[in-house]
């Protein structure tokens, strides 16, 4: 801590010297789309003579104080016309730019600084960001765009398998990733038990995945951070587009609340297949439905409010047997303020809810379980010079874990009321970010995040001998649940666990050239909350919970470096990172273990580590007829549970054993080819090495009874994963401006058919009497059609 304080003013002292001993002036103000007044995030704003520049926050605005003088002032963003301006700079400014579709321009600025050197310059690395654009380019099973699919084109990024949620980033599981939506927390990211995401392309703005170099201001999570924000809508006219699919639809209404002052975003989708199924005499349902708002409001020069939310659910049921509900409720209300033209702030009142239900009709009981938060951010940016800025702000979550309940349907079931103990937990986090140009050729990123978290009271806690809720058979050379000796009650405001922990970043980038740099970085982070699942891909049924008396923290240490070049004016680039990282108290089960409906779930986890570590590469074509990318990673991810003590043995004899996650070849291509005006031609390929299982090895006789024999957990694997994708987007009428303008997307996914494995199960054949593997594949060759239009 004393270290970082030192950091902090060390900053500050090198500001204060170095704002006195010239006369400097500050131009701001923000960026925006000329057709619609929705901001800009990322914007490069470049002053190519003195070799200085910024880029707009999550909200369109820039600032940047520079020396008295005469500059060239240029404005750049993929996809839009570049604006350059001769800007005098003898006092403070405020410009405002709006920037216009490059495809609806005449004329083309052309520069001779290429203004996307600002990435190479900038000291952040391991962030892949993607447009709504790109996403819907990208062909996937049933024609639905999917951002969660997208993102398991770019390295280090995969999944479980087709029919699998969540994803994992750089050998992680599914719940090390912080995933926001309108800096709000999504807990489950997946529709139709992975089949589709939960965000809509049409309503999103901005997406950047971290995958290491984390800014502080991010914390909770171990593995990445998925940043999403929503647009805010049009304030200007009104107008419409969606998409009419063969499983689902989607409808998106924007217009102005007062022209150009504030605006409204409402965004609806639904799946529709099930209602043919009676078609066939089936009574199964399987659907889900989506909604996003936002309302914006510009109250003056120096204040905007943003409403902004999210609700979504899934229901499946199988006749009379079963109906599962499920899905995330989200809802945000922010405040951006200008204390001046360096100091912008941003405070956030955000409410995060998952829910899970499950009725059982054959057993006539409820069952309810999910995850509820209440979260106050306060943040600002500090824009000192042009050679320093900082990010600092505080972070407050209040936790409710509802491990589950049962409610009995009908009286007369014999099910009596049973419930779980609800979990309290509040984590609090203060923050500092600077990012210092030493010269023209080194930049600094470094700062901390000061973390904490309190385990708050709950009815009831088991208290065993030792502490030790799991405990080692000597005898059967197995671990085993713990008998409580006693229980604790304790009132809500008590404190029954506390954890602080310093989370140290920084990174460094070293340009080599004008067009080439060196990178390196390094993050500590903690996460509080564990998801229990002992599935390989996450479930709606798996339950979060918070660390306390038995489950500690899980501590990462990352460090990454990398070498990042632009080819032929941008045209081409070329990333490559090598990364290293360990987590400690990675949870991991006993044999057997039994997490549904366990009131004392620390009976059955043990506190591990886990390691992961890889090579990345990513190749770009940036522009032209042909666009697209290479991706590559080569890794490793493993987890060990060592022994307690010298007689236990630990989880696999404690030998450190491949995760579910772990990868060792990941391929993927993806590209796109504009034909003519009217016809694009999209394709990704994919090739993942299987990923890892445990056979039965042997099998023997107890009693009469075969019982079958396994290796190492984890020690063999699936079938290699791979296929093919191809599209074809059809414009009929691409120079239309107004009115109602459509396109047809015809796609095929895995067009040579390829049957992955999504599992291998083994049984004994009643026939023959043989032992016999039965391969799952969730997919085979999928055709789709859809129209997606605009108004």
């Amino acid at each position: 801590m004393k270290y970082s304080l030192f950091w902090f003013l060390c900053v500050y002292c090198f500001t204060f010297n170095l704002l006195h001993s010239q006369q400097k002036f500050t131009i701001s103000g923000s960026v925006s789309e000329e057709k619609s007044n929705e901001t800009l995030i990322g914007v490069n704003i470049i002053f190519p003579e003195i070799s200085a520049g910024t880029t707009t926050n999550e909200y369109g605005f820039y600032s940047i104080t520079l020396p008295e003088g005469t500059y060239n002032m240029v404005i750049s963003y993929l996809g839009f016309t570049t604006i350059t301006e001769t800007i005098n700079l003898k006092d403070d400014i405020i410009k405002n730019f709006s920037l216009t579709d490059a495809l609806e321009s005449l004329d083309e600025v052309i520069i001779t600084e290429n203004v996307e050197k600002l990435n190479i310059r900038t000291p952040q690395m391991s962030v892949n960001k993607l447009t709504s654009g790109t996403i819907k380019e990208i062909p996937v099973v049933l024609g639905e765009s999917d951002i969660i699919k997208a993102i398991t084109l770019l390295p280090g990024v995969t999944n479980a398998g087709e029919g699998s949620s969540g994803f994992n980033v750089r050998g992680g599981s599914a719940d090390q990733n912080l995933i926001l939506l309108d800096e709000a927390t999504i807990y489950n990211s997946s529709h139709l038990f992975g089949f589709f995401s939960v965000f809509n392309p049409d309503a999103i703005k901005d997406l950047r995945l971290y995958k290491g170099g984390i800014p502080a201001r991010y914390g909770g999570r171990v593995a990445s951070v998925l940043d999403i924000y929503q647009k805010e809508g049009n304030s200007k006219e009104f107008h419409a587009n969606g998409g009419v699919g063969i499983v689902s639809s989607r409808l998106l209404i924007e217009g102005p609340l007062k022209k150009n002052q504030g605006s409204f975003l409402l965004g609806g989708r639904s799946s529709y297949a099930h209602l043919f199924l009676p078609l066939f005499d089936i009574n199964n349902i399987a659907y889900f439905y989506d909604l996003n708002t936002k309302i914006s409001y510009k109250l003056n020069a120096k204040n905007n409010i943003y409403l902004s939310g999210y609700f979504g659910r899934d229901v499946f049921r199988i006749e009379d047997s079963f109906e599962n509900i499920y899905g995330n409720s989200v809802f945000n209300f922010r405040w951006n303020h200008l204390f001046s033209d360096k100091l912008f702030s941003n405070l956030s009142l955000i409410y995060s809810d998952y829910y899970y239900n499950l009725e059982l009709g054959f057993v006539e009981f409820d069952w309810v379980s999910g995850i509820r938060n209440f979260n106050l951010k306060y943040d600002f940016k500090h824009y000192i010079t042009d050679k320093i800025k900082l990010q600092y702000g505080i972070n407050s979550i209040y936790y409710k874990f509802n491990p589950g309940e049962i409610k009995p349907t009908k009286a007369s079931s014999g099910i009596n009321p049973f419930k779980l103990i609800d979990k309290y937990a509040f984590e609090n986090a203060l923050y500092v970010d600077a990012e210092h140009k030493i010269s023209n050729n080194l930049a600094l990123s470094y700062g901390f995040r000061l973390s904490s978290f309190y385990r708050l009271g709950q009815d009831e806690l088991n208290v065993y001998q030792d502490n030790q809720a799991v405990v080692f058979n000597e005898d059967f050379q197995i671990y085993e649940k713990a008998d409580p000796i006693d229980t604790e009650t304790y009132k809500r405001s008590d404190v029954i666990e506390s954890f602080h922990n310093i989370e140290p970043r920084a990174s460094v980038a070293y340009q080599l050239s004008s067009n080439s740099s060196i990178k390196a970085s390094y993050n500590r982070m903690s996460q509080y909350l564990h998801l229990l699942s002992n599935t390989n891909s996450p479930t709606p049924l798996d339950i979060w919970t918070p660390s306390g008396k038995y489950v500690k923290p899980q501590l990462l240490d990352q460090y990454a470096i990398g070498y990042f070049q632009n080819f032929n004016n941008n045209r081409f680039s070329l990333e490559l990172e090598s990364f290293y990282k360990k987590v400690k108290n990675r949870i991991d089960y006993i044999d057997g273990a039994d997490l549904i409906a366990n009131n004392a779930i620390e009976q059955v986890i043990l506190n591990g580590r886990s390691r992961a570590y890889g090579l990345e590469m990513l190749f770009r074509k940036n522009e032209g007829q042909f666009k697209g990318w290479l991706a590559y990673t080569l890794s490793k991810s493993e987890q060990q549970t060592p022994g307690r003590t010298v007689i236990e043995t630990g989880i696999n004899n404690g030998n450190w054993y491949n995760t579910p996650h772990d990868k060792t070849h990941d391929i993927s291509f993806t590209g796109s080819y504009d034909w003519n005006n009217k016809w694009k031609i999209s394709t990704n390929f994919l090739f993942q090495t299987g990923q890892p299982a445990t056979f039965p090895n042997g099998q023997y006789q107890y009693n009469g009874v075969i019982i079958p024999s396994y290796s190492g957990r984890n020690s063999d694997r699936l079938p290699s994963y791979h296929r093919l994708d191809l599209s074809l987007n059809y414009t009929p009428k691409p120079n239309k401006n107004s009115g109602l303008q459509g396109n047809w997307v015809f796609s095929i996914y895995n067009i040579y058919n390829r049957r992955n494995a999504n599992s291998i199960s083994f049984d004994r054949n009643t026939d023959t009497g043989r032992n016999e593997a039965t391969r799952l594949a969730i997919f085979g060759i999928v055709p789709s059609i859809s129209y997606n239009f605009k108004l």
